[in-house]
């Protein structure tokens, strides 16, 4: 694969580089990131600024309000947003069910959901794990009967990403307890308003509220809101994993992070008063995740490839979440070392807006060990790694 820029890409990384610099707000860019972006208002701010730009959705078709980039402009925005310090935008939306709507939706789906996804003003939730059905997410057991021209459903949905700020939740509900467990299986788009949603906080190792427990007591949907056929949910619950899989990969986050180890590497020093960079154990950690990283961008960009001339990606998702999160979880932990007693200083207050007071130790060691904890669930969400494992053995090598 060729990475040289071409002039037209080339011309292309420099406009983004200035509407960065002339767009990206310093309040948002300084604001610190724990989980998947940093908090909901700053967050809004940055979505709307790429809205109003026609820069929101790079990975749609341009007919719903895509952008119409190459894999390598995608990629050049990526890492570019990604060295402007430029929060991640929530993907339950964009990178999840969004592509799910305009894939499989009816179109009064997609006149009523698409635009709100695109403009940020409502924001989804994903409703697929239960307590004892993670990984064998096919065991689900929330129910929907249909009553009339409406489903009721009962049930519980848990580690639930950001259910307390969400608007919608789209949720995999089991319609049939006929044939294989995955055949029965629905597809359904909730509001968070409806009677009978409860949802309950769970408070993470990272001290910070991400999760939450989402309860269903008689919540009556619409058949409207059902995505395609009753029971043939799994189909469209692994069309949009795939995306998840694709987008947890993390290149650009996970080479800025090195790029900040680096940073952190020239300034403090270890047990023996020299500089981490001089230290030929750390240097050596940092450099074999530097070239597993290296390998990753290669892969991503080839199957980003594949799917841009309309290959399925498939099982290949598996690969970029594997390694991905992977990487991600070593740089967190070799962040932590770096930074000693330092990295475990909380900071719970300050990242959620209670407080203003002064860090314990350098600034670039505010979110270290809330990051750390966080990344802790980084190779199970999205299907965990071992189950990935099981995907490429079956589909790759036929075992």
């Amino acid at each position: 694969m060729d990475l040289t820029l071409s002039r037209d890409d080339a011309a292309f990384r420099d406009e983004v580089r200035a509407f960065l610099e002339s767009s990206l707000l310093r309040e948002v860019a300084d604001a610190r990131s724990v989980g998947v972006s940093v908090p909901k208002p700053l967050v809004k701010k940055w979505h709307k600024v790429l809205h109003d730009q026609g820069w929101v959705a790079p990975a749609w078709p341009k007919e719903y309000g895509g952008t119409g980039w190459t894999t390598t402009q995608r990629h050049i925005f990526d890492e570019e947003c990604a060295n402007a310090d430029a929060p991640r935008l929530m993907p339950f939306g964009l990178s999840m069910v969004g592509p799910v709507i305009y894939t499989y939706g009816t179109p009064e789906q997609k006149a009523q959901h698409l635009p709100g996804i695109l403009s940020g003003e409502t924001w989804w939730c994903q409703g697929y794990s239960e307590p004892g059905s993670g990984s064998d997410l096919a065991s689900l057991k929330t129910r929907a009967v249909r009553d009339g021209d409406h489903y009721v459903v009962n049930g519980q949905k848990i580690w639930t990403s950001y259910a307390h700020e969400a608007d919608w939740i789209f949720c995999l509900v089991r319609t049939d307890d006929q044939g294989k467990p995955q055949e029965g299986i629905s597809f359904l788009l909730i509001d968070m308003k409806t009677p009978g949603i409860t949802v309950r906080p769970i408070v993470s190792i990272d001290e910070l509220h991400h999760l939450n427990e989402v309860f269903f007591e008689d919540v009556r949907v619409p058949l409207a809101n059902r995505i395609g056929e009753e029971n043939k949910g799994w189909t469209y619950a692994k069309f949009l994993l795939t995306h998840e899989r694709t987008g947890i990969a993390g290149v650009p986050g996970s080479k800025k992070a090195v790029e900040a180890l680096h940073q952190i590497a020239t300034s403090e020093r270890a047990g023996d008063g020299k500089r981490l960079a001089d230290e030929p154990g750390f240097r050596r950690e940092l450099s074999e995740i530097e070239i597993k990283l290296a390998g990753l961008e290669i892969t991503n960009l080839r199957i980003l490839a594949d799917a841009e001339a309309g290959q399925a990606v498939g099982e290949k998702s598996s690969i970029l979440k594997i390694i991905g999160t992977e990487i991600q979880q070593s740089l967190q932990i070799l962040a932590v070392e770096a930074l000693g007693y330092y990295g475990f200083a909380s900071h719970r207050d300050r990242l959620e807006g209670r407080s203003n007071e002064a860090i314990i130790g350098p600034d670039y060691g505010e979110t270290v060990f809330a990051s750390y904890g966080f990344g802790r669930a980084s190779t199970i969400y999205g299907g965990s790694n071992e189950i990935q494992r099981n995907v490429l053995a079956k589909a790759v090598l036929g075992l």
